[in-house]
């Protein structure tokens, strides 16, 4: 049996005057896909921020490969939520995927004949070989994220956290990016955690939901979880699940992120 790649533990994260979630029990296996859904300030954000060592537990621990987290680890790839970048950024879009792939050294020296490989390699991947040479602050919104999964996915990570990738992106961008994550996760046996307010584009990649809300979570398939009687537990308000036409809606969440949800049965 496969080791865990991820694993959280009895983990609590508060703020005054809010838990954002407390007892919070994850084992996540080489090529699993999570998605992690739920409501405003449910701490989907800050969770990703506690595996990357940015944001300290109250209680509990997280561990990657058996090893407490740390900032700066190399073996964990971020795509950070969308944003655009500043129209005169010189950074071009080759650089970007050489710092996900040296970036944690100490400077950055003359591109090796390895990186520059790899560069290219991914740059294929991602189909942005003619973005190579262009300055990132002169890309589209679709054409910087597929750079960003590049630049996460570059060093061959055992984990890859995706915060909103594919917020501020038409459905076929959203299929390209989804696409390319769950491509690495089978290609390089890497896990994905991914933060997402609409889960239609990615569900027939997910193996597992993990579900945020009012302090408290759910985990399981999308079936176990995306359920009236599941969701109105953790809401503690009634929530209705509705089927229809092969698509489900989710009714009567207070503070989520869109209403409805809608996700593919």
């Amino acid at each position: 049996m496969n080791k865990p790649v991820l694993e959280i533990q009895d983990a609590t994260l508060s703020f005054p005057g809010t838990t954002l979630w407390t007892g919070l029990n994850l084992s996540v296996a080489p090529r699993e896909f999570i998605a992690v859904i739920g409501s405003n300030g449910s701490g989907k954000t800050s969770l990703m921020k506690a595996i990357l060592g940015q944001e300290q537990l109250n209680s509990g621990q997280i561990r990657l490969n058996g090893k407490p987290v740390t900032r700066g680890n190399n073996r964990i790839g971020y795509i950070p939520q969308q944003r655009s970048s500043d129209a005169g950024t010189p950074l071009r879009a080759k650089d970007m995927l050489r710092l996900g792939f040296e970036g944690h050294l100490f400077g950055l020296a003359w591109p090796s004949k390895k990186a520059k490989g790899r560069v290219n390699h991914i740059l294929n991947c991602v189909d942005a070989v003619d973005l190579a040479d262009k300055p990132i602050g002169e890309l589209s919104g679709g054409q910087l994220q597929r750079l960003r999964v590049g630049q996460a996915v570059i060093g061959e990570p055992d984990l890859i956290l995706a915060d909103e990738p594919l917020s501020a992106l038409d459905l076929a961008q959203q299929k390209i990016v989804a696409e390319l994550l769950d491509a690495e996760r089978k290609e390089h046996n890497c896990a994905v955690l991914f933060v997402t307010h609409d889960v239609n584009p990615i569900l027939g990649m997910v193996d597992r939901v993990l579900y945020l809300a009012n302090g408290q979570f759910r985990i399981g398939t999308p079936d176990e979880v995306l359920r009236s009687d599941v969701l109105t537990e953790l809401y503690g308000t009634p929530v209705d699940v509705v089927r229809n036409q092969g698509r489900i809606v989710v009714l009567g969440t207070q503070n989520h992120d869109h209403h409805p949800e809608e996700v593919w049965s």
